[in-house]
């Protein structure tokens, strides 16, 4: 059917004026915006402004066509075509607005946190926003244009059933990821045990933490397995305590016996690179006279810790063959890696 001028040129008139004053309008925004933000000189305030202004244009074409649409006689059928249409528009112009400015404003509270642990949660959240805000757009969409929201709540509560159960472990494995993140049980780099895993972390991923094991191959293990493990973390270890008891033969005399402690304190410090605690003689055994020698390695590094313990151990040996000391045997060593609480 042609088209009436009498409407037609009303019609087009009313497209082509809105859709400009739009334009203007988002131009006034920005600017009057603009200078009111400048004052605060944060990036994130010239963001929204800027989004604003990317969002008022195309929502006043769209606003401008329904109502140029309202002119023009049409069908029942095409009203509700073109309206349904309109507002689908512009329901994504505002989630895209929404998510836009509700994404910059999560990242701008990420890089003000301290803690980057605490930082990389929050980044973490934005995919659920993005999700959250589209769903809520598009009830409100469903709504707007008329559809009966019963039978969609009945199928989004099933459909939330199925997904819960199916998705239940990925979830849970996502809470343990946030709960490392901000307890720092460990990070990467770090040397852990967990069981019999002696490995260094390498990736703490939402899922599942990579580790690299003292053998080389690649081990990945589930959060939630190292949530509810005990954790040995020796990256945070200042120094290492170790704990060596060694014998001597029944004839030894009282006077070797006493210089004995002496002799062991010179010989751990004499390398400067161990801090002497404690040798005492501590028992009576069947067949040896028992001395307690306690030091403190100051590293975190197992294979520096060894070197020493090695130069000590030489170092007993030689010096009790000058003294004539005779070892007992058997000679026990037990060797206790830990943080010092000193």
């Amino acid at each position: 059917m042609p088209l009436d001028p009498a409407t037609f040129l009303p019609a087009l008139l009313t497209l082509v004026g809105g859709g400009f004053l739009s334009i203007l309008l988002a131009r006034v925004i920005t600017v009057l915006a603009g200078r009111v933000v400048r004052r605060t000189r944060s990036g994130t305030d010239d963001f929204i402004v800027q989004v604003l202004g990317e969002t008022i244009a195309p929502a006043g074409w769209v606003l401008s066509a329904a109502l140029a649409w309202q002119i023009i006689p049409s069908t029942a059928a095409g009203d509700r075509l073109a309206f349904g249409l309109a507002k689908l528009i512009l329901v994504v112009l505002l989630v895209r607005l929404v998510n836009r400015i509700g994404i910059r404003l999560l990242k701008s509270w990420a890089t003000r946190q301290s803690e980057e642990a605490v930082a990389t949660m929050i980044r973490s959240l934005a995919p659920l926003l993005r999700a959250l805000v589209w769903t809520i757009g598009a009830v409100f969409y469903l709504q707007n244009i008329g559809v009966q929201m019963a039978a969609i709540w009945a199928l989004l509560s099933a459909g939330g059933i199925g997904a819960g159960l199916a998705l239940r472990e990925p979830v849970a494995e996502f809470f343990e990821y946030i709960t490392i993140l901000l307890d720092k049980p460990f990070v990467s780099g770090q040397f852990i045990n967990v069981g019999s895993v002696w490995a260094t972390v390498e990736r703490v991923g939402v899922r599942s933490t990579r580790l690299r094991s003292i053998n080389g191959e690649a081990i990945v293990m589930s959060n939630s397995s190292l949530t509810t493990s005990v954790v040995a973390n020796y990256g945070e270890m200042q120094r290492r305590r170790l704990i060596y008891r060694l014998g001597v033969t029944y004839d030894t005399d009282h006077d070797t016996l006493a210089r004995i402690p002496g002799l062991l304190q010179t010989i751990v410090e004499c390398g400067g690179d161990a801090q002497f605690d404690r040798c005492h003689f501590v028992a009576f055994n069947d067949s040896s006279l028992d001395f307690e020698l306690v030091y403190f390695v100051p590293t975190n590094d197992f294979v520096q810790a060894m070197n020493v313990q090695q130069r000590i151990n030489l170092e007993i040996v030689r010096r009790f063959a000058e003294e004539g000391i005779d070892f007992a045997f058997p000679t026990r060593t037990v060797q206790l890696i830990q943080p010092s609480t000193d």
